[in-house]
């Protein structure tokens, strides 16, 4: 088995607890931590099997990384052959950039008739990078591009988002709650320096 680098993981979550540290604004976060999140999902040598591993009956997110702080927590989604989200939003900011195979993101945007399409869906590949927030547009539905392989992206929000009480949205525009919770029984440790 080659060897994880696991530096790049942690070398990421130092770069962006750094760019936090200046107390940018939410424009500057998603600019910068784009860039951050771009570096990162360039190489794909970092993520431990174990926390990509796809379910048969629904996609899975295990957590990566929760700032002290509470400020952020990066995140792997591993969807399944054509396994899809209900709608839902975030509360936050974030980031998600595709690591392996692809996603289709399909934006949506509610009124006083309901829950409507926004756009075209967007595809995202390897090395891309999309962005989410109440500022910039936070209701969507994500799906594995495809039926017959995993894909796995890495998402980076501004909270902890396991802990966030959010929404799922019906087709008439209401609001279901839910907070989403983690997958993984055991956190990856990027600061073990011995594997590097």
């Amino acid at each position: 088995m080659s060897t994880l680098h696991h530096h790049r993981l942690r070398d990421f979550v130092g770069a962006l607890a750094n760019l936090l540290d200046q107390h940018p604004d939410e424009a500057e976060i998603l600019q910068h931590g784009s860039q951050l999140l771009g570096d990162l999902i360039s190489h794909d040598d970092w993520l431990d099997a174990t926390l990509a591993q796809p379910d048969p009956a629904r996609y899975q997110q295990y957590l990566l990384h929760a700032d002290a702080q509470q400020r952020f927590s990066v995140v792997s989604f591993v969807w399944g052959p054509g396994q899809t989200t209900p709608v839902h939003d975030h509360r936050v900011w974030g980031l998600i950039g595709m690591l392996r195979g692809a996603e289709l993101s399909q934006n949506y945007r509610r009124d006083d008739q309901g829950l409507h399409p926004q756009g075209e869906p967007i595809r995202l590949e390897p090395g891309q990078v999309e962005v989410v927030s109440p500022q910039v547009g936070d209701i969507h539905r994500v799906s594995n591009a495809f039926s017959d392989r995993t894909s796995i992206s890495i998402h980076v929000y501004g909270a902890n988002i396991g802990a966030v009480q959010r929404a799922v949205y019906l087709a008439d525009g209401s609001e279901k709650p839910f907070i989403s919770g983690y997958n993984n029984a055991f956190l990856p440790n990027i600061w073990d320096l011995s594997h590097d």
